[in-house]
Formats: structure tokens, sequence, C-alpha cells
């Protein structure tokens, strides 16, 4: 599961741990991953630009930022201004994971983010964007134009994060995949929050339909299983949430249901 281990493949390629003494050694076949240990002498802004002085930086398409420090306790915002300070040393970008961070290092409910519109604005070409964390976490006003997959994995979504996705202008967005949590983390969205997306009013090219840990998966089982997203997408994953008889009667008897090419956690 992703909350127990680092992620070994993002935006298609593999994921490599970036080791000072290696430096950069394939930067087109491989994507790395930035990380310090809690007792490190280096912090995460001397690891980023250590990183960037890298000659064959320029040649990366994607960057995992793992564990910094005190992550429970200092949000991403220093980490979010210096890539955003980056951006003319990194031009092929397309892919950023921010919070590799597993529970063995830090909670998911407990990882403090912040605000990461700074950083999609300043990726133009930017194709993947996933987040780890809820705390302080916001995207701003939104607006992409090459965005294809955009994955929030929280402990609990906050309902102004939803918002903000349902406001937002993502034409090219194919994957969408919010990990809404419970209310105790502060994942107090509803299925109303949700209609926006399931009206099938939203991006246009949606294809993967992610409303996965909730607490409340069984009314949005409900709610989804009549809704007109259901004619555009074509895997629906409600996994990892609390899906009981009522929910999955519904799904199983939705015909829209029946024809998608994939249905989890069924």
């Amino acid at each position: 599961m992703a909350l127990y281990e680092n992620v070994e493949h993002f935006a298609g390629k593999t994921v490599e741990n970036y080791e000072l003494e290696l430096g950069i050694e394939d930067p087109v076949g491989k994507i790395y991953r930035l990380a310090i240990d809690y007792d490190s002498e280096e912090g995460m802004a001397d690891l980023i630009a250590t990183f960037l002085e890298d000659p064959r930086v320029r040649e990366i398409s994607g960057i995992v930022i793992g564990l910094w420090a005190d992550a429970y306790d200092r949000s991403s915002q220093d980490i979010v201004e210096a890539l955003v300070a980056a951006r003319e040393k990194l031009p092929h970008l397309t892919a950023i994971f921010l919070g590799d961070i597993i529970s063995e290092e830090c909670e998911i409910s407990w990882i403090v983010q912040s605000d990461v519109s700074p950083l999609l604005a300043a990726y133009p070409q930017l194709t993947h964007f996933r987040v780890r964390g809820n705390e302080g976490l916001s995207l701003g006003a939104l607006r992409h134009e090459k965005l294809q997959s955009l994955i929030i994995e929280t402990g609990g979504l906050n309902p102004n994060v939803v918002r903000e996705v349902c406001q937002s202008q993502l034409p090219e967005l194919e994957h969408l995949e919010l990990w809404l949590g419970i209310p105790y983390y502060g994942g107090n969205t509803t299925v109303a929050d949700l209609q926006p997306i399931l009206s099938g009013q939203l991006f246009p090219k949606l294809r993967y339909l992610g409303l996965r840990d909730s607490e409340i998966a069984n009314d949005i089982a409900v709610a989804i299983a009549t809704a007109p997203i259901l004619d555009r997408i074509k895997v629906l994953d409600l996994s990892l949430g609390l899906l009981g008889d009522e929910g999955a009667s519904a799904l199983l008897a939705s015909p829209a249901v029946a024809k998608l090419d994939k249905l989890e956690p069924i």
C-alpha cells in the first residue's frame, strides 16, 4: 500500500533515491526521490540546492519529494518556493510528487502541506501532480492547460480543497484521485461537495475517477450509481473506503457501472 512503502514508479518511470555521491546518473530513464533523515545535518533546502547544481538536472522530467525535516510541524512552503525558483533549471519537468512520506516516517494525517498553486503555475508543461497531506493544503484558483493526472492523498481532505478542485480548469485531466478520509482528520467532504464532479460537467477528458479512503463511501456509491459522470469515465475507484451492502448493491444494479472497464473494490 502507498502509505507503507515509498513509490517505486511515477509518471511511467522508475523512482530512485538521489544519492549525493552518485549524482544524477540517468536523468531521462529515472525520476529521483529527494528525502532526508530526521538526524541528517543537511536540510531539504540544501539537498534541493545540491540537486539543482548537478550538470544533468536540466534533463530530468520528474521529481519526487520525500521526507523533509519535521514534516509534522514544518510545512512544504520552503520546498514549493525552492522548486518555483528553479523553474528555469528544470525546463523539461512534467511530473511532481510532493510528499512521498510513508507512515513509518510521518503519519499521513500529520503531514503539513502549503499553498501549492505557485508550483503548478511555475510549470506549465506539468502533466502529473501528486501530493500527500492535507494540513494547510491549498490549490488556489487552479488553471492548467496540460495537467493530465491530479492525485491528492490525505487522511481527511478539507472540503475547501474539494471545492478548489471543482472550480479548477483542467481541460486535459484524465485521472482524478481524491483520498477523502474521515472527519477526525478534517475530511468533512459531503456528497453535495462532490456533485460538480459527479455531474459530468467538469474535466471533459476524465477517464479515471478515484474517491478513495472515504468514511462516506456508501453514500458516494449510491449517488454515483446514477450520476452522469459514469457516461464519461472508464474506471471508478472507491477502494479503501467504508463501502457497505447498500452502496455495493447500488453499484451492481447500475447499467452505467456495468459498462465501466474497471470498478474498485468490487
